[in-house]
C-alpha cells in the first residue's frame, strides 16, 4: 500500500494549481439534472466539463503541467500524444503561451477531434497520426522526444496533470449545498480520477466514488484486481476518450484504496445515453462523456434519495458516427436485428415475407439481395427494426415456419462490423 507520507496528504499543490487556472478555464456549472433526478427518485447532478474551453476538462492538467514548467522546458517544444481531448487542452496551452508542440494521434481519431485540435493550436503546433491506438501513438511520441529533445506532457500519469483534474473536484465541492452521497467519475487512463480521489480522500471521506470504464476497454477494473496495472491485450476503441491499455501506474496508487467500486458499461448503453441526453436535454457528449450517467442504472437501489454527481467529462463528440451510435442503441436495446434470409427467386417471394412473417410494427431497414442464375433461392441480407423487443421471438418463429430462415447475425461480431 502507498505510504501515507507519499499521498498528498494536503491539498496545496491543487489549490495551487487553481489559481493557476483561475483566469484559464471555465468554472463549470453543477447544474441538477430534473429527468434524472425524477427516474432515480435522487438527487441526480451534473459536473459540465463539457462546457470548459475545449469541451472538456483535459485543459485543466495539460495548462497546469505546461505553467509550471521552466522557460528552458518549454524552449525545447513539448509533445504529447492523445485520443483528442488532452491534445486540445496541450493545443490550447501552446497557442497561448506561444510554445511550439508536436501533437501524436491514433490514427482512428474522429475527424471533429482533429479539426479541433488544430483550431486551438494554430501555427504552435504539428500533429503525427500514428497508431491503430493511445497507446501506439504514445509510444511514438516518447520515441520522437529521445530523438529531437522535446518534453513529453502525459495524458494523466504525472502529478501536475493531476493537480490539475483535481480542480475539478475542489469545485464541485464548492458548488454542492449538501453533502454528495455519490461521485460517478469516467475512467481512461484515471488522471480525472486520481484527481477527484486526492481531493475527495481529504475533504469529503464519506462520498462513494465509483469509477466506470468501457466494459470492452476496462484497464483500471484489471488493474484493481491484479493489484497492480495491467497491460489489456486488445481493446476497442468506440469509446475512444476512455480506450486506454493500461491505466497510470501513479494514478493507480491514488485511486486503489479510495474507489469505492469500479463500473463497466456496454457500448450500447453507453449509445442509449448519448442519444437519451441529447433527446431530453439537449447535451451533447462523447462517449467517455456518458459513462458517468450509463452507469446509474447498475446502482439504482443504492442512489435512491441520495445526492449523486456525475461528472461529464467532454463534448467533442463527431457528427459523422451518430448513424453507429443510433444503430449500436437499438441494437442493445433489441430494436434491431439482422438475418441471413432465403427467397424464392420468383415474382412475389419478398411480398411473401411481408404479408406472413413481419408484424404489424415491424419494418425492414436494411435489404441486400442479388438473383443468381440457375438457382431456385438465394441468400438475401436483412435487417428488421422493431417497436417493441418483445415482438423479437414472433418474427423468428414466422421466418422458420414459412422457411425463410438461414442465420441470425447480431450475435457474430465479425459480421456485424460488415453492416454498422
Amino acid at each position: 500500500m502507498m505510504k501515507e507520507e507519499t499521498y498528498p496528504s494536503v491539498l496545496n499543490s491543487v489549490y495551487k494549481a487553481a489559481e493557476r487556472l483561475r483566469n484559464v478555464v471555465v468554472r463549470t456549472p453543477l447544474a441538477v439534472n430534473n429527468n434524472l433526478s425524477t427516474i432515480y427518485n435522487a438527487r441526480i447532478s451534473f459536473k459540465r466539463e463539457d462546457l470548459q474551453r475545449v469541451r472538456s476538462y483535459k485543459i485543466r492538467g495539460a495548462y497546469n503541467k505546461m505553467a509550471v514548467m521552466s522557460p528552458e522546458s518549454l524552449a525545447k517544444g513539448v509533445v504529447c500524444a492523445s485520443a483528442g481531448n488532452h491534445a486540445q487542452g496541450v493545443a490550447f496551452a501552446c497557442n497561448t503561451m506561444q510554445v511550439k508542440g508536436t501533437i501524436f494521434m491514433p490514427l482512428p481519431t474522429p475527424g471533429q477531434k482533429l479539426e479541433q485540435v488544430k483550431m486551438f493550436g494554430g501555427t504552435y503546433i504539428d500533429i503525427v497520426l500514428y497508431g491503430d491506438t493511445f497507446d501506439e501513438a504514445k509510444d511514438a511520441a516518447v520515441k520522437f522526444c529521445d530523438d529531437n529533445g522535446g518534453i513529453f506532457i502525459h495524458p494523466f500519469d504525472d502529478q501536475n496533470i493531476i493537480d490539475g483534474q483535481a480542480t475539478a473536484a475542489l469545485e464541485i465541492l464548492e458548488q454542492s449545498d449538501e453533502p454528495i452521497d455519490y461521485l460517478f467519475v469516467p475512467v481512461g487512463g484515471g488522471g480525472l480520477a486520481a484527481g477527484v480521489c486526492t481531493v475527495f480522500r481529504q475533504l469529503s471521506p464519506q462520498t462513494k466514488i465509483i469509477g466506470v470504464e468501457p466494459s470492452a476497454a476496462a484497464s483500471m477494473k484489471k488493474a484493481l484486481e491484479n493489484g497492480k496495472p495491467v497491460l489489456l491485450e486488445k481493446i476497442s476503441r468506440f469509446v475512444d476518450g476512455a480506450a486506454v491499455q493500461k491505466v497510470g501506474d501513479l494514478n493507480f496508487e491514488l485511486c486503489k484504496s479510495v474507489l469505492k467500486d469500479m463500473a463497466l458499461v456496454d457500448e450500447g448503453v453507453v449509445c442509449e445515453t448519448i442519444l437519451s441526453l441529447y433527446n431530453k436535454d439537449a447535451i451533447v457528449v462523447e462517449p467517455a462523456g456518458a459513462l458517468s450517467v450509463a452507469a446509474l442504472g447498475k446502482y439504482k437501489d443504492q442512489i435512491e434519495g441520495k445526492n449523486v454527481v456525475c461528472i461529464i467529462s467532454g463534448s467533442n463528440n463527431d457528427i459523422t458516427r451518430m448513424e453507429e451510435i443510433k444503430e449500436k442503441a437499438l441494437l442493445h436495446a433489441g430494436l434491431k436485428h439482422y438475418f441471413l434470409v432465403r427467397f424464392a427467386q420468383r415474382p412475389g417471394a419478398l411480398k411473401t415475407f411481408v404479408m406472413n412473417v413481419l408484424g404489424p410494427n415491424d419494418d425492414i431497414t436494411f435489404f441486400e439481395y442479388t438473383q443468381k442464375n440457375s438457382k431456385e433461392k438465394g441468400i438475401a441480407v436483412l435487417g428488421i427494426g422493431l417497436r417493441n423487443s418483445e415482438d423479437f421471438t414472433p418474427l423468428l418463429n414466422n421466418m422458420k415456419k414459412y422457411d425463410f430462415f438461414v442465420n441470425y447475425l447480431n450475435n457474430d461480431p465479425s459480421l456485424m462490423n460488415l453492416l454498422i
